[in-house]
């Protein structure tokens, strides 16, 4: 494979006790990736994909529970009973889906998917999604609120109002959002009406073990507890391996995709034993799961397609245009959350890569309604695109249709004219079922107005059942997820396989901006952390106030901060002072290639 050393040492390296002991797993670097920022288009889409297939591998021995682990699949078949009971008997019950930044943005995509589902045959809407930070969160970065375990109990606390019986599923890829850990433990307080269900992806010792604010338990001990309750079913933890992010910590990638997977196969059981008589089986659960990893095959079949893409977004985002996502339905949505992570990973603003959907917020229909009042980065219906950013577009900048047949085409082709008067650089990603040629006229007119077009093919089988749009969102993730990390990575805002750009916006990425700090200087531990914090506040000489301050506090500040990580880097390898270092990087932002130009 072009680009990629994936031997099967290095596929499992990872999985070696010896390989980046001190870090868990979803913080780990991916051995697939270590040169990714110096690959071509097509060797990053390659090294994504072999990534991806990470999540599927089978349990090598006893190191680390798989998502295809029969324990995983068991757990699955009872939280599907769970909800097939609330099914079937909704008075006075609620499922609550909640997480931080993409983990939360996904809980709304699922509740309210499912909520539709339930609307079509009449029956009563059971889910409902907390994201940290509320909706304003579905759309922009809001990281702080991830470290506050009281606002997360008092959110759950509030969906709880009225109900006998609720089944909370709190979703935090790296066992770590304090947010959440408030919510578990108000459930595991109050167990007559909450049954707990915990995703993420690190095994259960791995569960951070550091101090919340004005909390007296720790994320690894509320695991503990619940530990010991899913001995007699009272709490659930769903927790494969999934192998370290194509860009380490990134867990919008991989983590979010197998979120995905393991909460639709959940409730798609529950709802297939309510509405269709069909039983809750541990061969079904396992069945659903291989429908995703084919999703896995028939997404990267189109690896040239894809590659055309990244390579568009990339020039654009590398001569400071934009990419731009116009999409339909749910498919728009993914649009909407790939392009809202944008800013957190890789310190792009929000005009770099933006979402819009066909209906805004009508379309959209979260809990608070329309949020265009809080500024422009919210407006994200087609005619706000037409009205604010369509006179402004260039040849420069990528526009990318994302649609199905499902759709309505010819509303498809009406905006693909009015985006080809103003660029060229016009493309399409749509899926259809095989043989479905109802919309075919249209979409040759669409064809021929897009400079690439990326066609996904989906066999027949799942359409009945819904699973079928399913399939066609995980694809959709993929493929953006793809385009908006392969430009990034292209304009030099990776180092090795790093966020090198991460804001520095709550404990968790202070964390981490410390530790990749470490890992890429070499420093000491102490070393890193002051050089983290000179960066952050712009001074050579660090004031008994600021080594005092908390870690709240310094977050809080970095907020006002770009560049924060490689500027540290830069000075703690050159020896320079803060301004030195940071008049260079304005001269020279790709780090690595500066480095490479400034160290002998």
């Amino acid at each position: 494979m072009a680009g990629v050393e994936c031997g099967i040492s290095t596929l499992h390296q990872w999985e070696s006790p010896d390989y980046e002991p001190s870090l868990p797993v979803s913080e780990k670097s991916n051995p697939l990736t270590r040169d990714i920022d110096r690959a071509s288009a097509y060797s990053i889409v390659k090294m994504l994909q072999v990534c991806d297939t990470q999540m599927f591998q089978e349990e090598m021995g006893a190191t680390y529970q798989r998502l295809l682990s029969s324990q995983v699949v068991k757990t699955l078949m009872e939280v599907a009973k769970r909800v097939e009971v609330i099914l079937k008997d909704p008075q006075d019950s609620r499922v609550v889906l909640s997480g931080c930044g993409t983990s939360g943005r996904l809980a709304f995509l699922i509740s309210s998917g499912f909520n539709k589902a339930l609307s079509q045959v009449d029956r009563s809407t059971v889910y409902s999604y907390i994201i940290a930070g509320g909706d304003r969160a579905l759309l922009s970065s809001q990281e702080a609120p991830e470290d506050d375990p009281k606002l997360g109990m008092l959110s759950l606390k509030k969906a709880c109002e009225g109900k006998k019986r609720v089944l909370f599923i709190g979703i935090s890829c790296g066992l770590s959002a304090p947010f959440v850990a408030g919510q578990l433990d108000f459930c595991l307080q109050h167990p007559e009406i909450c049954t707990p269900v915990l995703v993420g992806f690190n095994p259960a010792h791995q569960a951070r073990d550091e101090p919340m604010q004005d909390c007296t338990f720790t994320f690894h001990s509320v695991v503990q507890r619940m530990q010991e309750l899913a001995k007699s079913q009272k709490a659930f933890l769903i927790n494969p391996a999934v192998g370290p992010e194509a860009i380490s910590g990134s867990s919008r990638m991989k983590g979010g995709s197998a979120t995905k997977i393991i909460l639709e196969v959940a409730l798609s059981a529950a709802h297939a034993a309510t509405f269709s008589n069909t039983p809750i089986t541990y061969d079904g659960i396992l069945q659903h799961m291989r429908a995703y990893e084919r999703t896995l095959d028939i997404t990267y079949s189109q690896s040239e397609g894809i590659t055309a893409l990244v390579e568009a977004a990339g020039r654009s985002l590398r001569c400071s245009r934009h990419v731009y996502y116009l999409g339909w339905g749910s498919l728009a949505l993914l649009g909407l959350i790939d392009a809202s992570e944008c800013n957190p990973t890789f310190g792009a603003d929000y005009e770099d890569v933006r979402g819009f959907i066909s209906g805004g917020y009508s379309e959209l229909n979260n809990s608070d309604g329309p949020l265009t009042s809080l500024g422009p980065e919210f407006c994200i219906a087609h005619q706000d695109f037409l009205q604010l950013i369509l006179p402004y577009v260039t040849d420069k900048d990528t526009v990318l249709l994302i649609y199905t047949n499902s759709d309505d085409v010819s509303e498809v082709g009406n905006l693909a004219r009015r985006v080809r008067e103003k660029t060229l650089n016009l493309h399409a990603v749509y899926h259809q079922a095989d043989g479905d040629t109802a919309a075919s006229i249209q979409q040759d007119d669409i064809n021929r107005l897009c400079l690439s077009t990326l066609k996904i093919t989906w066999p027949q089988e799942g359409r009945a059942s819904g699973i079928l749009q399913h399939m066609w969102e995980l694809s959709t993730k993929l493929v953006l997820n793809a385009v908006s990390t392969g430009a990034h990575v292209l304009k030099g805002k990776i180092y090795q396989n790093h966020m090198i750009d991460v804001q520095v916006t709550n404990t968790k990425l202070y964390r981490r901006a410390t530790w990749l700090l470490q890992k890429l200087s070499g420093c000491l531990e102490r070393q890193c952390e002051d050089a983290l914090l000179k960066a952050i506040y712009r001074v050579d000489e660090l004031t008994v106030e600021m080594t005092s301050s908390d870690i709240t506090s310094h977050t809080h500040f970095a907020r006002k901060r770009t560049k924060v990580v490689p500027l540290a880097l830069v000075f703690l390898l050159t020896g320079w002072s803060v301004m030195e270092a940071a008049s260079h990087l304005e001269q020279q932002p790709i780090v690595r290639e500066a480095l490479d130009k400034w160290l002998p």
